[in-house]
């Protein structure tokens, strides 16, 4: 029983990683199909990639979300940090107003409210002071920021409750003032969860297409939004070219996060 058991998980185990990855491993056979059908098959061809680089459509929506998802990750990690502080070590203050709620909100909330609620925003402070201007990347990273944050705090938060409270004490005993035991104490023991954090804002900002479309404007168009304009007049195999590259940058970026995390985790060992 114990044998045909796992045999039935690890079946049930395979099957769930093919549905996830089989459709990505066929998307980057495809990318190298010289056809000009997505599902028919010709023969292995760079074509497409060499279309996608004459694409500067394509292009320029590329550079502007990886400028857009960096920015706004950097900022969604550095009011998470400050964020997951405040609801960790003033716990009881923040707790009794409210405040974790009011954190986590974006994380419950329907991206189409999100977006609808950000565009209103940004209209009405336009009409009262003059700012923003007109709605393109800078309303995006802004927008990217605020859902962005609740996702940095949870991950950043949920590693500060792990660290000793009794080592900023020590530091603070031998003469440290609190920003330098900040910055030579817990900052390097929360490096793995703020590049986590970072990351996992990257990719929410480089995957929207909802909130992006709400409160972009003329000439600020993402990736997504032309990938998506484009799909729905018909698959390109420039998309599947796209998409490969996408996933090498994707994992690129997990093998310099687990490089990064590689020499504190042997440290705690």
């Amino acid at each position: 029983m114990t044998g045909r058991r796992s045999i039935a998980l690890l079946s049930v185990l395979g099957f769930g990683y093919a549905f996830l990855y089989l459709p990505i491993a066929i998307l980057i056979v495809y990318s190298f199909n010289d056809s000009r059908l997505v599902t028919v098959w010709s023969h292995a061809s760079l074509r497409w990639y060499a279309a996608l680089l004459d694409n500067d459509q394509m292009l320029d929506a590329a550079w502007l979300s990886l400028r857009v998802a960096a920015v706004s990750a950097t900022l969604s990690v550095a009011l998470g940090t400050a964020a997951a502080f405040a609801l960790q070590r003033l716990r009881p203050f923040f707790a009794d107003r409210g405040y974790e709620a009011l954190v986590m909100i974006p994380l419950i909330v329907p991206e189409v409210l999100i977006g609808l609620s950000l565009l209103l925003l940004f209209v009405v402070l336009g009409n009262a002071i003059g700012w923003p201007s007109e709605r393109g990347a800078l309303t995006i990273t802004l927008a990217h920021a605020s859902f962005g944050t609740a996702y940095a705090t949870v991950v950043i938060r949920a590693r500060l409750s792990q660290l000793d409270p009794s080592l900023d004490e020590a530091a603070a005993i031998l003469g440290a003032t609190p920003w330098r035991a900040f910055r030579r104490v817990t900052l390097p023991l929360l490096m793995p969860a703020i590049a986590a954090g970072w990351l996992l804002a990257f990719t929410l900002s480089l995957d929207d297409v909802v909130v992006a479309s709400f409160v972009t404007g003329p000439g600020a168009s993402t990736l997504p939004i032309v990938v998506f304009s484009s799909v729905r007049l018909g698959v390109s195999p420039q998309i599947n070219s796209l998409g490969t590259l996408i996933v090498v940058f994707v994992s690129c970026l997990i093998l310099a996060a687990t490089l990064i995390t590689r020499p504190g985790d042997r440290g705690k060992v």
